[in-house]
This record gives C-alpha cells, sequence and structure tokens, in this order.
C-alpha cells in the first residue's frame, strides 16, 4: 500500500454547534492520507493513473466550502465518505481541526480512519 498525503488544506465553512457559529465562517484545517497503488502512475507519468491530488482537493474546497454542519464529526465523516467513493481510495486516515475553537487551545478536532488497508 502506497500513500499520497495532503497536508494543511484549510477551507472556510460554517460549523458549530451555537448560534454566533451559524452566522461566521471559520477555518478547517485537513490533513488527508489516502491508500493507493502508485505503481501505474509511476510506470506511465501520467495523471490519468494516479490519484489526482488537486482533484481531491478541489473537490473538497466545494463541498466543505458549501456546507453547514453542526459537528466536526459529521463534517469528517461526509468528507471521507467522498473520497471514498468518488475518487476509489480503499483507506484513508483523515484529520480534521476546527482551530480556534477553544480558548487557549491552539487545535482542536478529529481524527478519523475509514476502509481496509491494503
Amino acid at each position: 500500500m502506497d500513500i499520497i498525503f495532503l497536508k494543511g488544506l484549510k477551507i472556510e465553512t460554517v460549523v458549530g454547534i451555537y448560534d454566533w457559529e451559524r452566522k461566521i465562517r471559520q477555518t478547517v484545517i485537513l490533513d488527508l492520507e489516502m491508500a493507493t497503488d502508485v505503481n501505474k502512475a509511476a510506470a506511465s507519468d501520467k495523471i490519468e493513473d494516479a490519484l489526482d491530488y488537486k482533484a481531491v482537493a478541489k473537490r473538497l474546497i466545494s463541498f466543505i466550502g458549501n456546507s453547514e454542519f453542526e459537528l466536526v464529526e459529521t463534517l469528517a465523516e461526509r468528507t471521507a465518505e467522498i473520497i471514498l467513493t468518488e475518487f476509489d481510495v480503499p483507506w484513508l486516515r483523515l484529520s480534521l481541526n476546527k482551530i480556534g475553537a477553544i480558548r487557549g487551545a491552539r487545535d482542536v478536532g478529529v481524527v478519523i480512519e475509514r476502509g481496509k488497508k491494503k
């Protein structure tokens, strides 16, 4: 199993349970590790044979940027579903950081793993 990673993807969205949070956009930061087999892409040197991390990023920016969830857990689950189904990724680890959510803490969020490692 090979891993394609995408770290520090910042996206503005509406996420939170409090009334004031429902009225503003907050920054979330995603770190992704996605299982894939890079052999075919390495041999052909063609993006069509690779897990296109730019396409993944664009899809997530669109989805998350237009979403309005109360919980980071729900946002993480829906994001993972998109990656697993739309990009044919068998396994992923997703870290979703809602920076500044707790006074005195730099980072707050959730890390999930979905799918099966091969």
